[in-house]
């Protein structure tokens, strides 16, 4: 299996046929916390939108998802029960994201229960982070307007770390990662009082 370089940026189109099994089960496993009457945001990337995919065969009623992602807002355009809202900006063809100054400016308007959180590195002194400074600037500000901040990765993310941090660890509530996942970061997660789900 190949893997990335943390500090690249990578299409998604290449992105969706790495580790999509575990994607697949993260995102579900993702899709299970949510419930009827939130507000979630969706982060950009391939293992968020597989959460979309899951959160549609949920049946769950009044969802609001705030997204600057345009293959997640894709993947909800015929879903019942969910208002979609759509954050625009500068478009970054390689994620299809929007991101800069007029993103963040329309996102500050809003506030959410949960927050699921792409990155490409994930590592117990940086936390979160990815190649992208404008994207990390974004999703600092979308953990700010959170309750609630999932990471979502694949054992491939873990222990790495990416150009841009997009914040401290302690900003983090819980892991949704795979069976693949170190056991020892996973127990220093747990030690520092974050939650992790192995799906």
């Amino acid at each position: 299996m190949r893997r990335l370089e943390a500090s690249q940026d990578y299409p998604l189109r290449l992105k969706e046929t790495l580790h999509h099994a575990e994607k697949v089960r993260i995102g579900r496993a993702a899709a299970n916390l949510i419930q009827s009457k939130e507000t979630i945001i969706l982060d950009s990337g391939t293992t968020t939108a597989e959460i979309a995919r899951h959160l549609k065969t949920r049946k769950l009623q009044s969802i609001t998802v705030i997204t600057h992602a345009l293959n997640v807002a894709s993947e909800l355009m015929d879903a019942t029960d969910v208002s979609v809202i759509m954050i625009g900006g500068l478009l970054r063809p390689v994620s299809r994201s929007f991101v800069g100054p007029q993103a963040e400016a329309m996102l500050k308007e809003f506030h959410a229960d949960r927050l699921f959180l792409g990155v490409d590195g994930f590592d117990l002194e940086g936390g979160p982070s990815t190649p992208d400074v404008l994207e990390a600037q974004l999703n600092s500000l979308m953990v700010r307007l959170a309750k609630e901040v999932n990471v979502v990765a694949d054992f491939s993310k873990l222990g790495r770390r990416s150009v841009s941090r997009i914040g401290p660890l302690s900003d983090v509530h819980r892991l949704i990662t795979d069976t693949r996942a170190p056991d020892e970061f996973s127990d220093s997660l747990r030690k520092a009082g974050i939650d992790v789900i192995t799906a």
